[in-house]
């Protein structure tokens, strides 16, 4: 049987790592798929050291792999939304199955990226999009395909677990670690889309999408990141028994499905709790299997290549079969995605912590209670720390139960219009994550 010949658009950190996996495994992977994988024609803009590409065709034009007609498969790993939709819409056009590791060009363009696909009968791949070499959107989409999903909640950036790893285990403040990230190499030199939480809400629009079927709709995952979180709250959460992680959280309730990157206390007890530094951990809860934990490395060349190299074996495998027989883009029949609402974050039901900056003066505890029983939240616990001397406020910590967000912004709104209450209220959603 002929071989499998495959083109990579990109020759960077994962680019060449994919290169010289497919090189260094190719036995395993052929007994694997019963046919070799061949890495046929390379376009980059320069050559990677790292890599022998003396047996390779090597273009600087990107387009020109496209146009290859000995090309099987693509891989896309340019990064980006604009060049690389173009490149993975004339690749789908020119009937070349697709693998990307691009979450970005997934959430924002998968719709019409998977419509194309399916006109076409060919797959796009996207394994590597989320949690790096975790398995996890296979687990889902194939896995538990048996389940009705209830919820998923990942650590799926490994740049703010590890910031907040530092904080709690340091002391640390956030622009500390941050710059120590950035050194590392942890992150980029301008973080906004991993603190801000826009790299894991690309990622999550993509698990929701898969884990209820519904379509991708990034732009309704709301999105909260991690600058404003202090060693003081990281402290505080600890003293209550629980740890700050920067989640992102899909669910599905009887008004639709919830999608939302946010700070969150969780139970120190949590296996997802103890998840720490760089490393990606993503816990899904389903009707028969119950709550199932998928932990491993979210970013690197080598656990990245891992899962694309899967992606290119898997579309291998269903080179000559019928289209309509293979395991759809987002889990479920293009025609039974569901037009499930994606509720906005007021129509939110979750518990929170709450920091207040108070003066030191009797009734300010009264007249914050009396609002949050205005307002039907009911309060599961209160610390109040010791005055300093010359200190003209304190910090005042309350953990609430359940309550819909829109009811506590309310109650915030009133909390803050307080003459004794001196700054902002510090306010993180909690989480119990029950099994």
């Amino acid at each position: 049987m002929k071989p499998v010949k495959v083109g990579i658009l990109g020759l960077g950190t994962v680019g060449s790592s994919v290169f010289n996996l497919l090189n260094d495994n190719a036995v395993e992977i052929a007994r694997r798929v019963g046919r070799t994988i061949e890495v046929a024609h390379i376009g980059a803009r320069r050559d990677n050291p790292a890599c022998d590409l003396s047996s390779v065709t090597v273009s600087r034009d990107l387009m020109d792999v496209l146009d290859d007609e000995s090309i099987d498969i693509v891989v896309e790993l340019i990064g980006g939304t604009t060049l690389a939709l173009e490149l993975v819409l004339k690749a789908i056009a020119q009937g070349k199955h697709v693998v990307t590791a691009n979450k970005a060009l997934i959430a924002e363009h998968g719709n019409e990226i998977f419509a194309a696909a399916q006109k076409k009968g060919v797959t796009v791949a996207f394994e590597a999009a989320v949690a790096g070499g975790i398995p996890i959107i296979k687990s889902i989409r194939e896995g538990l395909s048996a389940n009705h999903i209830e919820w998923v909640a990942g650590i799926i950036n490994g740049t703010g677990n590890f910031i907040l790893t530092e904080m709690r285990d340091k002391g640390r403040d956030f622009a500390d670690v941050l710059a120590e990230a950035q050194a590392l190499g942890y992150a980029e030199a301008d973080p906004t889309f991993d603190v801000e939480g826009i790299d894991a809400a690309h990622k999550l629009a993509i698990l929701g999408s898969i884990a209820f079927g519904v379509p991708l709709q990034f732009s309704k995952v709301y999105t909260e990141g991690i600058s404003e979180i202090t060693p003081q709250d990281v402290q505080y959460a600890a003293d209550f028994g629980y740890q700050i992680k920067h989640l992102g959280i899909a669910r599905k309730v009887e008004a639709g499905v919830e999608m939302r990157v946010h700070p969150t206390l969780i139970p120190s007890s949590r296996i997802i709790a103890n998840v720490d530094g760089v490393m990606n951990a993503v816990l899904v809860k389903s009707d028969k299997t119950g709550a199932t934990l998928y932990y491993g490395p979210g970013a690197g060349g080598n656990p990245t290549a891992s899962a694309i190299v899967a992606d290119v074996v898997d579309a291998a495998r269903v080179l000559t079969a019928d289209p309509t027989n293979r395991v759809p883009h987002l889990a479920f029949q293009p025609d039974a995605l569901a037009d499930t609402p994606i509720l906005s974050m007021d129509e939110v039901e979750t518990s929170y912590y709450l920091r207040l900056a108070a003066q030191d003066k009797s009734g300010v505890l009264a007249d914050v209670t009396r609002i949050l029983s205005d307002k039907g939240i009911s309060i599961q616990a209160v610390m109040q720390q010791e005055p300093e001397p010359d200190q003209e406020a304190v910090s005042v910590v309350i953990l609430t139960h359940t309550v819909m967000e829109k009811e506590m912004n309310a109650a915030l709104a009133e909390i803050e219009a307080l003459s004794a209450i001196s700054e902002k209220v510090v306010r993180i959603r909690m989480e119990q994550l029950d099994d």
